[in-house]
Order: structure tokens, then sequence, then C-alpha cells
């Protein structure tokens, strides 16, 4: 039931269903993607802001905070609080059998605890798929023969930079798990489509486990 649900929900996303753009070769039949047909191009020339100035207000371990006015495209100014973060990244670790590897930590900023992909920071000079292997050693105590990057999104562009980059982890093999000292982990390794139907249910709400598990649900769908 949940496949054919997932697979209906992925062809109205392409097909215009669910209310978004209709496919590129509906557009226009020589078409063959979305990027042919310009639809996720972007003209930032009337909507660019540029700093007038910029007040800085925190300094912290793994981020920033500062607060800029700016002038906006039609010549007035406004006020942006940002929240300088560094780049971070994120897994969906599949095993052999189909199960997925969560993790379950405190977060203390929410008040409760969440289930989650695994996921961490970036380190001064790391590569990301370098630090996705660290982060799946730390967390879940296993190294991915295979690490595949599937996307890189912004998590709250609202008032963050943080980028996250979040991959593919297959081939899971067990490693030493070196947890972070200030981290209390429990790791649970439920089926995927339990995972995915949590998703859809609303039980799972961090941001990027949402984001990752759905899209290698979609992938599956769309071949």
């Amino acid at each position: 039931m949940l496949a054919t649900e997932l697979h209906e929900v992925v062809e109205a996303l392409v097909v215009g269903q669910a209310g978004f753009p209709l496919a590129a070769a509906e557009l226009n039949p020589t078409m063959n993607s979305y990027e042919e047909a310009g639809l996720f191009s972007v003209d930032d020339t009337e909507l660019v802001e540029h700093t007038v100035e910029s007040e800085h207000l925190y300094s912290g371990a793994i981020l920033n905070l500062r607060r800029d006015t700016v002038q906006l495209a039609n010549g007035r100014q406004a006020r942006r609080e940002v929240v300088e973060h560094v780049q971070s990244v994120a897994a969906v670790p599949l095993l052999d059998d189909g199960r997925v590897m969560l993790v379950e930590q405190w977060r203390y900023p929410v008040e409760q605890a969440l289930l989650e992909i695994p996921a961490g920071i970036i380190d001064p000079g790391e590569q990301a798929a370098a630090a996705m292997q660290r982060e799946l050693q730390e967390e879940i105590g296993h190294a991915a023969g295979q690490l595949e990057l599937l996307f890189s999104v912004y998590l709250a562009p609202g008032y963050s930079q943080e980028l996250i980059h979040i991959f593919l982890a297959q081939d899971l093999q067990p490693a030493e798990a070196v947890p972070d000292a200030d981290e209390l982990i429990r790791v649970k390794q439920v089926s995927f489509e339990d995972a995915v139907a949590a998703c859809l249910r609303g039980e799972l709400t961090d941001a990027k486990t949402v984001v990752g598990l759905l899209a290698v649900a979609a992938r599956r769908q769309l071949g």
C-alpha cells in the first residue's frame, strides 16, 4: 500500500496534479527535463539585496550571529538577522537486508528526543564525504563501502547560511564506534518502508531525515 501511495505522490509531482508545474515535455515536446525548460533557473536581478551595514552580535563554537541592514531592489531598507553556520552532512544508511539505521538523541532546543539519520558538521579542511564517513563511524559504528551524494540543501535560508550535504550510504560494514563525549545516542534499525511511512504520517519531524528518506524512496519509485 505504501509503495503505491508514494508512487502516486511522485507521479502527481511530475505531471502537475499536486499543483506543481507541468513536466517539461508537456510545456514543449522537444524538451526532456525541467532544466531545459528553464523552470528552475533563477534571475535575481529584481530580488537581490545589498548589504548597507553589518553588526556582529555573537560568536560561538559552530555558529555566529549578525544583524545586517540591507537595501532592497526597490530602494527600501530592511533588517536581516543571519546565523553563520558551518556546512554539515547527513546520510541515509541502508543495510543489505533493507533496514535503515537511525539515531535517537535528545535535542535540547526543542526539548525532546528525535529519531534522525546520522549527521554532523564538517570540520575545517575536511571534505564532505570524509566528514560523512567519520559521522557514520561515530554515531552508528559503521563505515560505508558505497557513499553517494544525493543533493545539497539549505536547511533554513530565511535566517541561516547552513548548507547540508545529504548522502546515501550503502554496503555498510561494522567499525569501531567513537561517539562524541557530549552526545548520548541510541541506534535503531527499522525497515526502510516503516521509516518512510513514519515520515508520511508526520511521526518523524527532523527535516534532514524526512528529506533524505523521501528522496531515496522517490528515486526508487522513479527507477
